[in-house]
C-alpha cells in the first residue's frame, strides 16, 4: 500500500497554500447502459474491454489493473481515504487500474463506465490534464467512447456530458477562517458557478475541519476543455492571494491567536498518548499555519501533507496489521485505542525536529 503514495508527499507550486490538484476524465463504452442499469455479464465484458486496453498502452507496464471483487476491505477503506473511490462506492463488477507513481488512477464501472482521475502536488493543472489526456487518447485507439455531436461524451450525470472533466484542488484556508470570511469566499465562488466545500467534514462553528477545503468545477456541458481549465484555476489563484493576504492582516493584527494554535498543536502532539482523528487533522492544520507564518522550522510541506493520508483510519489500521508493534499493556485488547496510539506515535516522529522560531 506504500508503493504508490509518494505523489502527495512531493513538492508543488503555491503549496504553502495548495496541497494538491486532481482532473477527472468520465467516459462510458458505446452500446452499452451506463453502471446503474449493467447486467452482470455486460460489467464483466467492460472490464475486459478496458483491462485489454490498458495492456496495449505503450507504457501498460506502469499499470496494475485489479478487480474489486478480490480486494480486502481494508484496502477499499484506503482508496476512499486517497480519494480514488467514492465514500458510497458498492461493488457491481467493477475494477481499479492504478500506475506505478500514484498520479493516474481509473475506475471501471462506477458511476461511468470509465473514470480517469489524474493528481499533481500543489497547484498544477497543467500536468494533471496533460497525464489524464494522454491516458485518455492511448484508450481511444483501442475503446469507441459514447459521445454525441451536440452534447459531446455522454456520461451518468448530465453535469458531466460534453468534456467529461472534472477539476479540483485542496487548499488550506487557516487565515481567511481566523477572520471569519469562508462564507463570503463561498458564496462568491458558488455565484461563480464553482464548488467549494470541506475536505475532511465540518470543524468548529461551521468552519472546515482543518481549514481544509475542495475547490471543484461544478459540470463539463459549458466552453472547451481550456476554458473549465483556464476558469477553475484563475479562481484558484484569487483564493491564494486571498489567504496570502489574510495572513498578513494575521500577523498584523491577531498574532497572539496564531501563535496559540500553532503552540497548542506542536503541544498536543508531542506530548498526547492518543490522539483521534478529527484532532490529528486540527493539529496538522496548527502545524502548517505556523510554518507558513514563518514561526516554525524543522518541517516541509511535502511532510505535512503526507501525514493528511497517513494518519487516517485504514491507513493506520494496515500499518497495525502489517508492523510489529509494541503498544501498552493496558490497551493490548483495545483495537481502537491502538489506532489512536499509533496515530500519535506518527504525529511525534514527524514534528520532532521542529523548532520554534520565534
Amino acid at each position: 500500500m506504500h508503493g504508490a503514495d509518494s505523489w502527495y508527499s512531493a513538492g508543488g507550486a503555491e503549496c504553502d497554500v495548495v496541497l494538491s490538484t486532481r482532473v477527472r476524465l468520465a467516459r462510458n463504452l458505446a452500446n452499452f447502459p451506463f453502471p446503474a442499469k449493467l447486467r452482470e455479464s455486460d460489467g464483466e465484458r467492460i472490464q475486459s474491454i478496458v483491462t485489454d486496453a490498458f495492456n496495449h498502452l505503450e507504457d501498460a507496464g506502469s499499470y496494475h489493473i485489479s478487480s474489486l471483487d478480490g480486494v480486502n476491505p481494508l484496502a477499499i477503506r484506503i482508496f476512499q481515504e486517497r480519494g480514488l473511490l467514492k465514500p458510497d462506492y458498492s461493488e457491481k463488477e467493477c475494477g481499479i487500474v492504478l500506475c506505478n507513481d500514484g498520479k493516474i488512477s481509473c475506475t471501471i464501472n462506477t458511476q461511468d463506465h470509465i473514470r480517469i482521475a489524474s493528481f499533481s502536488p500543489g497547484f498544477d493543472f497543467d500536468s494533471a490534464f496533460s497525464r489524464a489526456h494522454e491516458v485518455d487518447e492511448g484508450l481511444q485507439r483501442s475503446i469507441q467512447f459514447a459521445a454525441s455531436y451536440d452534447f459531446g461524451y455522454l456520461t451518468s450525470s448530465v453535469m458531466d456530458c460534453g468534456s467529461g472533466l472534472k477539476l479540483s484542488v485542496r487548499v488550506h484556508l487557516p487565515a481567511l477562517s481566523l477572520l471569519g470570511r469562508i462564507a463570503s469566499i463561498s458564496g462568491e465562488l458558488c455565484a461563480k458557478g464553482l464548488g467549494f466545500s470541506a475536505s475532511y467534514g465540518s470543524g468548529s462553528q461551521g468552519s472546515s475541519l482543518g481549514a481544509f477545503y475542495q475547490l471543484y468545477s461544478m459540470n463539463s456541458t459549458s466552453g472547451t476543455e481550456f476554458d473549465q481549465v483556464a476558469t477553475l484555476a484563475g479562481a484558484c489563484k484569487k483564493l491564494v492571494e486571498a489567504e496570502r493576504a489574510a495572513r498578513d492582516e494575521c500577523m498584523k493584527n491577531r498574532l497572539s491567536e496564531v501563535r496559540n494554535i500553532m503552540y497548542r498543536s506542536v503541544a498536543l502532539a508531542r506530548y498526547s498518548m492518543f490522539v483521534p482523528l478529527r484532532e490529528s487533522i486540527e493539529l496538522i492544520s496548527g502545524v502548517k499555519f505556523g510554518k507558513e507564518m514563518g514561526f516554525l522550522a524543522g518541517i516541509e510541506d511535502s511532510t505535512i501533507h503526507g501525514l493528511l493520508y497517513n494518519v487516517q483510519e485504514a491507513h493506520l489500521e494496515y500499518m497495525r496489521k502489517s508492523g510489529d508493534f509494541k503498544f501498552e499493556k493496558d490497551i493490548a485488547s483495545d483495537d481502537a485505542k491502538k489506532i489512536e496510539r499509533l496515530r500519535a506515535l506518527i504525529l511525534q516522529e514527524n514534528f520532532e525536529d521542529i523548532v520554534l522560531s520565534v
